[in-house]
């Protein structure tokens, strides 16, 4: 990868960032609840991870970055006991199994809040904690199924699955994150704990808000590809260049629609009928016409920066060069590999990716004592 893209400095630099003192125990798992608790490491959280023995984490994981990684069999009696002297020192657990895995455990929050009153647990989960499917098994595309989101992205023939941002790190890792926050600021006013039931569909669903407020005010199609955000209108959606390339066009306010007109030459009547949705198909294909005249690159020359509302279709790999990623320094290299750095930003106490490194129980719950 080029040297456009920063190295992100190492473990070697103090913990910063507004959670420094926050205490996290994360029970080892996969997707929503590592990424949460990454978010919490990045701005400065004290992250504990439990595994099991033998797991072999890969430490230098951008998911599983800023830990300490104590492994031990929560079976057996005894690390189960120093489980519970942990997290008598903890703010916040999380962890991500079934129902009814932790209490099973003798880890549940009716024995850990016993112990430790003020503790804030927040459980992942797609289903939540009870209802029908609580003890199903599913997976991302199959929580935002049932919120109307999946039906909702796609092209007419069918729905298209947006990666797993919706369900597991927007639904759930992102509101399993603010849930704990805003548990953990109301613990430190009442000096009780609670917990956080953070559910993928449940996450999912808050986030379709406004296309249910839409809907209801008669704004919302149920036909996918007829409305004005999921591709249907001509002057919102992605368009093939010469070179094989795209591009991205959100002139959806009529001074920001001018401008596209202007700048990709749309002198045609035709498209005088900015929100008549009847004579969107047939301006979808002029514009395709348009903008297969010239390729991405000089498309960039002609729009980007301007109030067009444009922007290039990156891949994985070009996204770290563009200009203004590179001068935000939004992603950075670690390992010899690029990934994405903390977000959001914070003026006085930056978030910083730390190192991950293994752990011993036993020494830490005495300096967490201390």
């Amino acid at each position: 990868m080029e040297n456009d893209v920063p190295d992100q400095p190492d473990s070697q630099i103090a913990t910063s960032g507004p959670l420094t003192g926050f205490r996290v125990v994360e029970f080892a798992g996969i997707g929503p609840g590592p990424f949460a608790c990454m978010m919490l490491a990045d701005m400065g959280a004290e992250v504990i991870t439990l595994d099991r023995p033998g797991a072999n984490k890969n430490q230098k994981s951008a998911t599983g970055r800023g830990r300490k990684i104590i492994e031990l069999d929560l079976k057996d009696t005894a690390p189960r006991a120093q489980t519970l002297d942990l997290l008598e020192q903890a703010d916040a657990l999380i962890e991500g199994f079934r129902p009814g895995v932790m209490e099973r455990l003798g880890l549940g929050p009716d024995v850990v809040l016993s112990r430790n009153p003020r503790l804030v647990y927040g459980r992942m989960t797609g289903w939540g904690q009870e209802g029908p499917l609580a003890q199903a098994a599913g997976h991302d595309i199959n929580y935002i199924a049932v919120t109307g989101a999946l039906a909702a992205i796609g092209p007419a023939e069918r729905p298209v699955p947006p990666l797993n941002l919706v369900g597991d790190f927007g639904g759930g890792a992102l509101y399993l994150v603010v849930g704990v926050l805003a548990a953990l600021l109301e613990a430190r006013k009442s000096g009780q704990g609670q917990v956080v039931d953070a559910a993928m569909c449940d996450g999912a669903a808050s986030l379709m808000t406004m296309f249910f407020d839409f809907t209801a005010a008669g704004r919302w199609s149920g036909e996918r590809g007829r409305n004005f955000l999921d591709g249907g209108a001509h002057f919102y959606g992605v368009y093939q260049c010469a070179c094989g390339h795209f591009i991205s066009i959100g002139s959806i306010e009529p001074q920001f629609y001018a401008l596209l007109r202007q700048h990709a030459g749309l002198s045609d009547q035709a498209f005088d009928a900015q929100l008549d949705r009847e004579a969107w198909p047939s301006l979808k294909l002029k514009l395709e016409e348009v903008f297969k005249t010239k390729t991405r690159d000089e498309w960039c020359g002609i729009m980007e920066g301007t109030d067009i509302c444009f922007a290039p279709v990156l891949n994985l790999s070009e996204a770290p060069l563009h200009p203004h990623m590179v001068a935000r320094k939004t992603f950075v290299e670690r390992h010899g590999a690029i990934q994405p750095a903390p977000a959001p930003r914070f003026s006085r106490t930056p978030s910083t990716i730390r190192e991950s490194e293994t752990a011993d129980l036993a020494s830490l719950i005495r300096a967490w004592r201390r």
